[in-house]
């Protein structure tokens, strides 16, 4: 009997695991198509934006994508045949939002077949991952729709997190094949050029254009404009204007009547360019003092003023630069913006994590009447403007927070007037046409103030949006990302989302804003604000003690000046003894703030390393430790009904 219930007992179990095992293939079969995942992420990272829903959702062309990937072959890495299983689950998934418009086809490109043939027509290809030799690897895919066609030569893992940009960008650009026109002004060799430093150097001489500007190439019509033009294109409905140094009076006049007319312009102005000091490397000091980029005659216009000697310096949003052997050292202007200082309303800057501004400017003042200001971007209350010449060293200590955010971007909405009342610069005849319209009945006074004989406008016909950035070098590919050359093509890495904001920007100005919510979500950074709050606490005890150590050396070294000034040359110094006991009481006391300062550093490096140890063991036990719980409260619920019973 016993015998027979043993055998009952394996027999039901085995027919249980059979039929959960059917059970689970078959809701396998039934669910995969539908492609419905589950994301833990913060951000949302694996789940497509609402973006490129809308993209999708709006073909009215058939689409079809060819996705080339060597899968049969063994040289293939075992990452790629991952990432190549992640990209084609995004795939289906963008098929099924495209309702019918999006056909997928996947190939494997083999030598010698069709699939080789067509990859290397669409411009895919293939890479030779072993130095030594070996087949190619394909792995990219060409979109297109009726005669435009859009290709990702290589879809790198290192790209991971741009992927879904990638994929709707190409999409929008072969079913939206018209591209609006962006405009660029620049006092930076932002097209590259002829450099010959690099070409004393042993260089070709010539330098490649800023990364930026072959990222709007992508999406845009580029037009470089000089700084000299006297009109801009009507075709350009975009303007970005890129530290305007030395700029003409006549170009500055053809930014006011592009505005006046309804033209989009996004300035980036700068008190202290990196960028421009680097061409002066004899003499940095000259070359920070010459630095400095503003429009003053059309801010002014605007109620807006952009002070050119002093630069934003924030204790709280500062960056750690590479010090002295190789040391992390503290810059309060340089800085590092987190979305709490950024308008999360807007759509320009709502999903930016993290922003690298060096030596920025401040705007200040009242918008003029008519116009509306939204800051964008602005500093911490703990913050203070320096002058650019001790900022370029560090800062200086004196600081003090001024208790309010200065503003560091704003965009200003409304209808603008004109910043040159009297018209054209240099016109000839504007003077006789001033005494003519002095005898005019007023009637004709007010059609005179729409227009001056030169035809300039006086104010713009519609609303209009100027956007205003303290900052140009943030467009520098070195303060957002690590650039590869990866077979011969050159793969961004971002760190910060410099880029995303200026394409951001581009985008809603230009009227389609669809591709920023995909491209804001490409580099998230949570810093932990927690130690940035415990090294600003350790500045702050430090700061009154270095004050008060060069206020005394700088009496002492003034007292040695007026001992100085009857002594012959050549002819020995004697300090007294008062003077040689404060000398020695000014070194001591250096000496104790310097040991006061490493003892500091030293319980901060402690304090900070027991933080990251705790976080980082909270992370590795905090799971198991409630699934463990979970466990022991589960037996403890059986126990209790095995005993009731």
């Amino acid at each position: 009997m016993q015998h027979k219930k043993r055998i009952e007992t394996y027999l039901y179990s085995t027919v249980g695991v059979i039929v959960m095992v059917v059970i689970l293939v078959a809701l396998n079969v039934i669910v995969r198509p539908l492609l419905v995942r589950v994301d833990m992420t913060a951000d949302k990272a694996y789940t497509l934006s609402e973006g490129t829903k809308r993209i999708l959702g709006s073909l009215d062309t058939p689409v079809q994508i060819r996705f080339y990937f060597s899968q049969r072959d063994s040289a293939t890495p075992v990452d790629l045949k991952t990432y190549a299983a992640r990209v084609e689950d995004m795939l289906k998934e963008y098929q099924l939002l495209a309702k019918g418009n999006l056909e997928i086809k996947k190939l494997d490109p083999v030598p010698d077949t069709e699939a080789e043939d067509s990859a290397n027509l669409d411009g895919i290809q293939g890479q030779m991952l072993q130095p030594l030799g070996g087949d190619r690897i394909y792995f990219g895919l060409a979109v297109s729709c009726l005669d435009e066609r859009a290709t990702i030569p290589f879809l790198s893992p290192a790209r991971e997190r741009l992927l879904e940009y990638d994929l709707t960008r190409a999409i929008a650009q072969v079913a939206r094949p018209q591209k609006p026109v962006v405009g660029v002004m620049s006092g930076l060799p932002v097209f590259g050029g002829f450099n010959p430093m690099m070409m004393r150097m042993g260089g070709g001489g010539r330098t490649e254009p800023w990364l930026f500007i072959n990222e709007l190439k992508s999406d845009f019509d580029v037009k470089e404009v000089p700084l000299t033009a006297d009109k801009i294109d009507d075709e350009i409905k975009v303007l970005l204007v890129i530290y305007p140094k030395a700029i003409s009076e006549a170009a500055e006049y053809a930014l006011d009547q592009f505005v006046l007319r309804g033209g989009k312009l996004v300035a980036f102005l700068d008190p202290l360019s990196v960028m421009d000091a680097r061409s002066d490397q004899s003499n940095p000091l000259q070359a920070a003092a010459g630095s400095g980029a503003s429009l003053d005659r059309l801010l002014k216009a605007w109620g807006l003023s952009f002070d050119i000697s002093k630069v934003a310096t924030d204790k709280t949003y500062y960056t750690e630069l590479g010090g002295e052997g190789g040391r992390p050292q503290v810059n309060p202007s340089f800085l590092q913006i987190p979305p709490q200082a950024m308008d999360t309303n807007d759509v320009v800057t709502s999903q930016i994590s993290r922003l690298y501004l060096p030596f920025s400017g401040t705007f200040s003042g009242t918008p003029a009447e008519g116009l509306k200001q939204t800051v964008l971007i602005r500093t911490s209350p703990n913050s203070d403007l320096t002058e650019k010449m001790l900022a370029q060293f560090g800062g200086s200590q004196d600081f003090k927070a001024s208790g309010k955010e200065h503003a560091l971007a704003v965009r200003l909405t409304g209808r603008f007037k004109t910043a040159f009342p009297d018209g054209k610069p240099g016109s000839h005849d504007h003077d006789e046409d001033k005494d003519d319209h002095a005898e005019e009945p007023a009637e004709k006074k007010t059609d005179a103030v729409a227009k001056t004989p030169d035809d300039s406008l006086k104010v713009s016909q519609e609303e209009t949006v100027v956007v205003l950035i303290g900052d140009s070098d943030l467009l520098h590919e070195q303060f957002y990302a690590q650039v590869q050359n990866f077979f011969g093509q050159r793969i961004m890495r971002p760190f910060s989302q410099n880029l995303t904001l200026v394409q951001n920007l581009v985008e809603q100005l230009s009227g389609d804003s669809d591709l920023i919510t995909i491209r804001s979500r490409a580099t998230m950074a949570r810093p932990f604000t927690r130690i940035r709050e415990l090294q600003g606490q350790a500045e702050e005890r430090f700061a009154a003690k270095i004050k008060e150590l060069e206020e005394s050396e700088r009496d002492l070294a003034q007292k040695i000046n007026e001992m100085l000034q009857g002594q012959q040359p050549g002819q020995q110094i004697i300090l007294s003894d008062d003077a040689k006991k404060e000398w020695e009481s000014v070194q001591k006391k250096r000496a104790e703030v310097r040991d006061a300062l490493r003892t500091e550093r030293r319980n901060l490096r402690k304090d900070i390393d027991s933080l990251q140890n705790r976080l980082q063991w909270t992370n590795i036990l905090a799971m198991p430790a409630v699934v463990a719980l979970a466990g022991i409260g589960l037996a403890l619920i059986k126990r209790q009904k095995t005993a009731a019973r």
